[in-house]
């Protein structure tokens, strides 16, 4: 590597953030996301979650079925600089019932952001996403939203955050109050408060901001001086009392930093983005099957963690999501797909703002890029121009819902088998039949995280790929895949409450009727192992 490309990846590596944002659904995800795309630039009007119905929606949410409902359900990726860091957002859908493709997200973003409603503190969704998170030792960054409606008194937050979720918590901005109303924030680093003036455009554009110091005889007369003495209270307790910031223990995932606004109104956005990208970590260093590789290594590699088709309908076409890991990509280099060992030439890679693309001619660690496939890319493919390796394997967790799909036109059955096994690539369904061979299986089964996922998919299929569906509901929903000898599973898979069923790549899974009834397999039946992801 020449001395001056050496020097490009340094800097590159040094400027990257790649992050996720994990909430409950209605914390205010897609409203975040659309804040920090306005103060980076990359939009200069922000749409409001509130007015779906109108003739903007969300930057983020590009699906047609996600502007009628008005929620996201497919993970977006938006790339975007401020004051001298390239960032790239992973925005994952905030549903309840499309948390597989978050996991996906997840093994993709070096950070996270843990968005949380200042009224409801932790949820279960946001149980569920830290645990991922916390496996992973991702740094997370927290972000309590919605200060400007009256919600839980911070403290008891903070305090709720570390005993629920096990995890210490450094506030470095905290609330300040006129009168219960939010009007600004005290930035703990930096020393200063940011008070934040209402705009007439309900938070269309960036809010305008005023410091001072909180000892500032303005800030008492806008307070007053009760409010103003409890301000300096809380923050005299949190430096005696509170966890003391530890770089360190952040980048360690034992440690969130807190962060306090209202992604409404703007207010205490951009400091909680300064703040961040001072703090996050740069690109790290990805196990694989050979070692360690470093965001520095010469050689390019990178994985697939999403791939997503039709983005564009008038085209059909299919796009791979890949995380670069290490090294320098250019358009139009060769790199070896190690699960094939075929060499693949990737053309015309492309960025994106959601939906909005522009094609790039290179990239460094940290970004994600997208490259046209024709479909012989999977999600978890590693690439790499140097020699073998893979990265771990993105899991692929068992479905909670099942339900056969019926065709509405037998002749369709080509249009069907082709938009389940794309949407089965994409990760979008996973997709069962009664034997190892799906032309034993004349009526597919397919699974979901949650019952909306059955909309998008009988969406899709008919928009994108021309077969209308129903679904008929199979009540059982506790399964497991199994591994053991075949005569064993089978003979488990016959009993009464079960039905036996083998995945898109032949790999058997039981489904149980009941909890009960699984509880009493797992305790009981040691000639099979039982798993609760795809082995």
């Amino acid at each position: 590597m020449s001395q001056d490309l050496d020097t490009r990846l340094q800097d590159a590596v040094r400027t990257r953030r790649t992050f996720a944002i994990i909430s409950h659904p209605d914390a205010g995800k897609t409203t975040l996301t659309e804040k920090l795309l306005l103060y980076g630039g990359a939009i200069h009007l922000a749409g409001s979650v509130k007015s779906r119905r109108a003739a903007r929606h969300a930057a983020s949410d590009w699906m047609k079925l996600e502007q009628e409902r008005g929620i996201s359900v497919t993970s977006s990726v938006m790339q975007f600089e401020y004051d001298g860091y390239h960032i790239n957002l992973l925005d994952t859908p905030g549903h309840e019932d499309f948390s597989e493709d978050t996991y996906r997200t997840l093994v993709a973003a070096d950070s996270a952001v843990m968005l949380l409603d200042n009224r409801k503190g932790v949820e279960d969704r946001t149980r569920q996403l830290f645990s991922v998170c916390k496996r992973r030792r991702t740094p997370i960054f927290t972000f309590v939203n919605k200060c400007d409606r009256v919600g839980v008194d911070p403290l008891a937050l903070i305090g709720d955050v570390e005993s629920d979720l096990g995890i210490a918590c450094h506030p470095v901005t905290w609330p300040i109050f006129n009168d219960s109303a939010f009007a600004g924030v005290y930035d703990r680093r930096r020393r200063v408060v940011f008070l934040f003036d209402r705009g007439e455009d309900h938070g269309a554009t960036r809010a305008e901001a005023q410091t001072i110091d909180a000892n500032d005889q303005k800030l008492r007369d806008l307070m007053g001086a009760e409010s103003h003495e409890r301000l300096l209270q809380d923050l005299a307790l949190l430096d005696e009392a509170g966890h003391p910031f530890e770089h360190r223990a952040v980048l360690d995932g034992d440690l969130s930093p807190v962060f306090f606004g209202s992604a409404l109104t703007n207010f205490g956005v951009e400091p909680f983005l300064r703040e961040f990208l001072e703090l996050a970590p740069s690109p790290v260093s990805r196990e694989s099957t050979t070692g360690v590789v470093e965001p520095t290594d010469e050689r390019f590699t990178g994985f697939v963690f999403k791939i997503q088709a039709n983005m564009d309908a008038r085209h059909r076409d299919r796009v791979a999501f890949v995380r670069v890991c290490s090294g320098h990509f250019e358009a139009g280099m060769q790199v070896k797909q190690v699960r094939t060992g075929k060499s693949l030439r990737l053309p015309s890679p492309q960025q994106f703002l959601a939906r909005e693309r522009t094609a790039i001619e290179e990239a460094w660690p940290g970004d994600v890029i997208g490259v046209m496939d024709r479909g012989g890319l999977r999600i978890g493919d590693t690439l790499t121009d140097g020699d073998d390796l893979e990265f771990s394997g993105i899991p692929r967790f068992a479905p909670e819902h099942f339900a056969r799909i019926i065709l509405a036109e037998p002749m369709k059955r080509k249009q069907l088998d082709t938009g389940l096994r794309q949407l089965t690539e994409e990760g979008a369904a996973q997709v069962f039949y009664t034997s190892g061979t799906e032309t034993a299986g004349p009526t597919p089964i397919v699974g979901a995280v949650g019952m909306l996922q059955f909309d998008v998919m009988l969406h899709r299929l008919e928009h994108e790929y021309g077969a209308a569906c129903r679904i008929e509901r199979i009540s059982a929903r506790y399964p497991r895949w199994v591994t053991g000898p075949v005569e064993e599973i089978e003979r488990l898979g016959r009993d009464r409450g079960r039905m036996l069923l083998y995945d898109a790549k032949g790999n058997p899974l039981i489904l149980f009727e009941d909890a009960w009834g699984l509880r009493w397999a797992l305790e009981r039946e040691t000639a099979v192992q039982f798993h609760d992801v795809a082995p």
